[in-house]
């Protein structure tokens, strides 16, 4: 990072972890303490984007090929980080990505059984070397089918939700390994505690990217309970 770039935070996890949630919640607290943030989520965040992930997401498309959907993200993702990603983090941003280079690996090269180093190719050509300055991996704490069951409680299970159990325990043991090969990038939070101790970990996992975290009297209690109460709020309207 140069003096005047901003960060690039990204959110991993199998299905029903909590990334999305508590990107909201770093992302609502940054932007209390007058940050730029960018609230991002793959594949999308581009009119482009979001029709790719309509596609590769769509349970109709069940005859997909393993190989056109790794394609299919790699094109969502070289456009998310030409258009979006590059020229927020040039104007110094911060910017908050739901799923990055590492949901790829696990999902297509562990899961569907790609080449690995072909898929990490791949990705490194769609983002032409950008890497995460960190990355919060969400665990459930509990097995695949706890988290499929999760992620689907309030809506139709997609394309990768549908792909089966024995699939999401791949993606979810690769993760695993990956955070064990990039312990610095990648640090694991286990989402099995209130919401509000939840984010009290993902900001630890921060502070030292952002100062202020670890100051109990800017991050205490009071903080992440405005912030869980805020999000139920919203939620309800």
């Amino acid at each position: 990072m140069t003096a005047n770039r901003g960060v690039f935070i990204t959110f991993e996890g199998g299905d029903g972890a909590g990334k999305s949630t508590h990107l909201q919640f770093v992302a609502d607290a940054l932007r209390m303490h007058g940050e730029e943030v960018v609230c991002l989520r793959e594949p999308g965040g581009t009119i482009i984007g979001e029709q790719l992930r309509a596609t590769v997401l769509d349970p109709g498309n069940y005859v997909m090929s393993s190989e056109c959907e790794l394609l299919i993200y790699e094109a969502a993702r070289a456009q998310l980080v030409n258009q979006v990603i590059e020229p927020a983090l040039d104007r110094g941003a911060t910017v908050l990505c739901d799923r990055f280079t590492d949901s790829t690996i696990a999902y297509q090269a562990y899961g569907r059984g790609l080449d690995i180093e072909f898929v990490k190719q791949a990705s490194a050509f769609a983002c032409r070397g950008l890497e995460p300055d960190r990355t919060i991996l969400m665990l459930t704490g509990g097995d695949a089918e706890f988290g499929l069951d999760r992620a689907t409680r309030h809506k139709h299970a997609d394309r990768l939700e549908m792909a089966g159990t024995d699939f999401h325990e791949r993606v979810n043991a690769a993760y695993i390994e990956l955070a064990q090969q990039n312990p610095e990038r990648i640090r694991v939070v286990v989402s099995d505690d209130t919401k509000a101790a939840t984010a009290r970990k993902v900001f630890g996992e921060l502070s030292d990217l952002f100062e202020w975290m670890a100051d109990e009297k800017v991050c205490g209690d009071a903080l992440f309970e405005l912030l869980v109460m805020k999000r139920e709020t919203m939620g309800r309207g």
